[in-house]
């Protein structure tokens, strides 16, 4: 068993809370004595806990990052950004995944009550003001990514302009019959894009003089099976659409294995155009909008570092940048 603060005080003949404060280099401790609790440290090869350490001074040394359905691949890239800002620092990451209101409100009641993290990322939640007063605590550092609040400093993308730009392409290749496939928040608590992206779609539309009619338009469960299932449905109605904007990437995946399920060919049959430009989304050939998500994960951590080292929590709004990428998916109509 490796040796303990303890033991360090009595070699050094000295109180533990001298040894703390040697430890964390306070200024309250007088040049001999520190001179033999560092001796005492070598001499025992005492390596400090981060823990203790941090709870010593009020920090544990860990952020919090609270997300919707973790395996999403949205999801896991911006983790994965957090990851990396944090790889190089004192602080640990410690993911909670909710599904749920409940299981969201009981985990943001549990972090801002208790003393488990120094900080908390929130990704592709949005809060209302009641769950914004909740996180909003005295001490706690909050950042959002990928959601919306004017009480915390946020990492996004104009998820309105990403639905223009998939669209004002498929208008400018002479699509004119043009569905959209996205998907509905589970129980309102997670954060809308799909919804912003539509918003967008219907913008470009009727600026060119095209609407979106009811039957074109499909809010449904985000994967890729229940996608393909759909869009199945909608090919084999009457006047299907040559062109399909899909909020995700995998959504578009499976539309685009409905359209090879009944013989259709892509891209001269049909347009398929996804969102996110997932590492798939290139092997695929996939026609996309590229949104940032390694990049928001790293922008939002650096927000919640800068908070913690500086204290100064005044909101600040940072706007990536989108693309889109023009791939194999995507082609003028039939004839």
């Amino acid at each position: 068993m490796g040796a303990t603060i303890r033991d360090v005080a009595r070699l050094a003949g000295v109180s533990r809370g001298t040894v703390s404060r040697v430890l964390n280099d306070q200024p309250r401790v007088d040049p001999q004595t520190r001179v033999r609790v560092l001796q005492a440290i070598a001499d025992l090869d005492f390596s400090p806990s981060m823990l203790a350490r941090g709870l010593s001074i009020g920090r544990t040394h860990s952020v919090g990052v609270v997300v919707p359905f973790i395996t999403r691949p949205s999801i896991v890239e911006r983790l994965r950004g957090i990851e990396g800002a944090l790889s190089t620092t004192p602080y640990d990451l410690i993911v909670f995944n909710v599904e749920t209101r409940q299981r969201r409100d009981n985990v943001l009641r549990d972090l801002t009550r208790g003393e488990r993290v120094d900080g908390i990322i929130l990704v592709g939640l949005s809060p209302d003001d009641a769950m914004a007063a909740s996180a909003d605590r005295p001490g706690l550092p909050t950042v959002l990514i990928d959601s919306h609040h004017p009480r915390f400093s946020r990492v996004i993308t104009n998820d309105v302009e990403g639905g223009r730009q998939a669209a004002r392409h498929l208008v400018e290749l002479g699509h004119r019959r043009i569905a959209f496939l996205g998907d509905t928040p589970p129980m309102a608590f997670t954060y809308p894009a799909s919804r912003l992206r539509y918003r967008g779609v219907r913008m470009a539309l009727r600026s060119a003089g095209l609407d979106l009619p009811d039957r074109y338009t499909i809010m449904r469960d985000p994967g890729r099976t229940r996608a393909r299932e759909l869009t199945r449905e909608l090919l084999v109605g009457p006047m299907p659409p040559t062109a399909i904007i899909c909020a995700s990437d995998l959504q578009a995946i499976g539309a685009r294995e409905a359209a090879r399920d009944l013989g259709i060919a892509v891209p001269e049959q049909l347009s398929i155009i996804g969102y996110d430009d997932l590492d798939i989304a290139g092997y695929l050939g996939l026609t996309t909008i590229r949104q940032p998500l390694f990049e928001s994960g790293v922008s939002g951590a650096r927000l919640l570092l800068g908070q913690l080292s500086t204290g100064n929590r005044q909101p600040v709004r940072e706007v990536l940048g989108i693309e889109l990428i023009a791939r194999s998916t995507t082609g003028p109509p039939p004839a």
